[in-house]
């Protein structure tokens, strides 16, 4: 992954919104750099929605800035923001090629550039032939890529991303993803909201985790991982292993056929990962050492199970 530029795009400064007795952000803060991707991640009700729609300026903050690139975000912005949203819109009885025209030029793309750019990604998206159809009579997947283009046709710095990959087959959505990676590599930064932390792991640069209105861990992704790894190592091997050390403590162990085993070791402080090793070696055959880095996946469910309120962490 690219050593992403320090210079944020995006900033957001203790943002606030309340709708009636609910709080949706309170004092949310966040910064997302240039040429970047930033993994938005929370769980449903979280106020990631929220979030995105004050920086769309659909609607407003009740208080807190945001600033693109310096200046207090502005209507002027709103030509350089490109925004997918979960819920999909396109008039189903309009055609493919006309529609795609028809918002190109509310961005303020000529005809003529705007004509250039749809033949571009329609070519791109192998629906060139889907031109002439209605929007109708695509399917969902196809639908979701006519979408997609509509939302990066006019090149916007800052593109937002709900749930880019639903409704698309394995294929479908490896082609979003490159294209994702290859929309930051000429420049843009993109904000990612997805519950897929699978794709979190392979594309983002950096996250923020909001849950219950409040940004609760953000940075970027390999630093997140270190911070909670907890100095423990999955070993497989050959013969008997038998540990017994004042200095490591078994997590797991397993025994499996031909005297093959499988064990977690925590290692604990002050203890290298070759003191291990060394133990290891002098009494078995070691086939695989590795130190276990939790997952995107595991950090984002242990945070969200530590901010909850503790009548509900009784329940879960």
């Amino acid at each position: 992954m690219q050593q992403v530029n320090s210079q944020p795009i995006l900033e957001v400064r203790d943002v606030r919104k309340h709708y009636a007795a609910h709080t949706a952000l309170d004092g949310v803060s966040l910064s997302v750099p240039e040429r970047s991707i930033f993994g938005l991640l929370g769980p449903n009700g979280a106020g990631k929605t929220s979030l995105i729609r004050i920086i769309t300026q659909i609607t407003g903050a009740d208080s807190g800035e945001i600033l693109f690139r310096g200046e207090r975000l502005n209507p002027s912005h709103i030509g350089q923001i490109g925004y997918l949203p979960e819920e999909r819109g396109l008039y189903k009885k309009m055609k493919v090629g006309e529609q795609l025209l028809y918002l190109a030029r509310l961005r303020g793309l000529s005809r003529a550039d705007a004509v250039q750019r749809i033949k571009k990604w329609l070519t791109r998206f192998e629906i060139k032939e889907w031109a002439e159809k209605n929007v109708e009579d695509l399917s969902k997947g196809m639908q979701q890529k006519v979408q997609f283009i509509a939302t990066v046709l006019h090149e916007p710095s800052l593109i937002i991303l709900d749930e880019p990959f639903t409704g698309f087959d394995p294929i479908n959505a490896n082609l979003i993803k490159d294209e994702i990676i290859r929309l930051k590599e000429e420049g843009a930064a993109i904000i990612f909201s997805t519950h897929r932390m699978e794709s979190v792991e392979e594309m983002c640069d950096s996250i923020a985790l909001i849950n219950r209105s409040r940004k609760v861990l953000d940075g970027p992704v390999g630093t997140i991982r270190n911070q909670f790894k907890t100095n423990t190592y999955e070993v497989e091997g050959q013969g008997q292993l038998v540990v017994a050390h004042p200095d490591f403590e078994v997590i797991e162990q397993k025994t499996r056929e031909n005297d093959h085993f499988y064990a977690r070791i925590q290692l604990h402080a002050g203890t290298r990962p070759n003191d291990l090793l060394r133990f290891l070696i002098g009494q078995v055959q070691v086939q695989s050492f590795r130190e276990q880095i939790p997952s995107i996946n595991e950090i984002f469910i242990r945070r969200v199970r530590e901010t909850m309120p503790e009548t509900l962490q009784v329940a879960a």
